[in-house]
């Protein structure tokens, strides 16, 4: 991992405006890296196998309240960090320090203070973007991953126009309401509260930030600077013979149709139960959260992994 940049210039959204989130009772905890502190939830049993959800762009953790019952009744332990920028993260509020390999860097430092291990890892959107290139790059800490709605890009391939226009529309639009954004996402669409609550984090200009920068730094072209490290990834896949799961969704305009590049081209993909997510949107985590999440209970359950032989060491010799 590369060295870690710090921050000194950030905003931190204020305890009081997450003190009515529906459906969402769990208490953060916190971890400083690179100055910035960095929320994330931690729930169930502490030697249980981890689950780690990696939610995008402009969401958080809260995307996942859905998900966590289902997988904490069965016995797992759910981490659900917020990215720098997001939920109760810190929140640099100078576009230099927001960066796709700032990320990667701050997320990487984060997972390696939580020491995780035997990691399934869950990302969508920026969570896989992120949480792909983690896992390539500690490949030892992942027993499994499960992609939805998101990828890899390295820019050499078309951008769907529904990702152009999004894109346009975080970098001119003179507003940029996040829970509308989030429920425009959904299928089923959201409560007023849920409304409410993808908007907590952000009370101004200055938390919103990252959320209009983050679209700028999807690789869409060759000459993009992490199209490198993203196909160093690539090529750490292409030798990845752990499982590898993927759950689409039907109903996505910008990555429909994602997974079949993932089942060509990774190893331990072959074979595996992929499903297409009938009757969601972008966020699936919102539109078929609990479904999604036996998924992944059903998914880690046929694929144990092999404990590791540990070499015994010759007894020494008698007398």
């Amino acid at each position: 991992m590369q060295s870690l940049p710090t921050v000194t210039d950030f905003v931190r959204t204020a305890e009081a405006r997450f003190a009515e989130l529906p459906d969402f009772p769990y208490a953060p905890h916190y971890t400083v890296v690179g100055g910035l502190r960095i929320a994330h939830i931690d729930e169930g049993p502490r030697d249980a196998p981890v689950v780690l959800l990696m939610h995008g762009e402009p969401a958080w953790s809260f995307l996942y309240r859905k998900m966590i019952p289902v997988l904490l009744q069965a016995g797992f332990r759910v981490v659900a960090p917020d990215l720098v920028g997001f939920g109760r993260s810190d929140k640099p509020t100078r576009a230099a320090d927001y960066s796709y390999l700032n990320h990667v860097r701050w997320m990487g430092a984060w997972m390696a203070a939580q020491d995780l291990q035997h990691i399934t890892l869950f990302c969508q959107d920026w969570g896989s973007l992120i949480g792909l290139r983690l896992a390539a790059e500690a490949p030892q800490r992942f027993d499994r991953i499960v992609l939805a709605n998101g990828g890899l890009p390295t820019g050499a391939m078309p951008v769907p126009r529904a990702f152009k226009i999004w894109r346009a529309f975080a970098r001119y639009s003179p507003w940029f309401p996040i829970g509308r954004i989030v429920r425009a996402g959904c299928v089923d669409g959201l409560t007023p509260p849920e409304v409410a609550a993808y908007d907590a984090p952000f009370p101004t200009r200055r938390h919103r930030l990252g959320a209009r920068l983050f679209p700028t730094f999807v690789p869409t072209t060759p000459d993009d600077p992490e199209r490198a490290r993203n196909e160093a990834a690539w090529a750490v896949f292409e030798r990845w013979e752990k499982p590898f799961l993927t759950l689409f969704s039907n109903r996505d305009p910008v990555t429909r149709g994602g997974h079949r590049v993932w089942h060509q081209r990774v190893p331990g993909a072959q074979g595996q139960p992929h499903a297409v997510t009938r009757g969601a949107g972008h966020f699936l985590q919102e539109d078929r959260g609990p479904e999604v999440a036996q998924a992944i209970v059903a998914f880690i359950r046929a694929t144990p992994v092999a404990p590791v032989k540990v070499p015994v060491s010759p007894s020494p010799a008698g007398p």
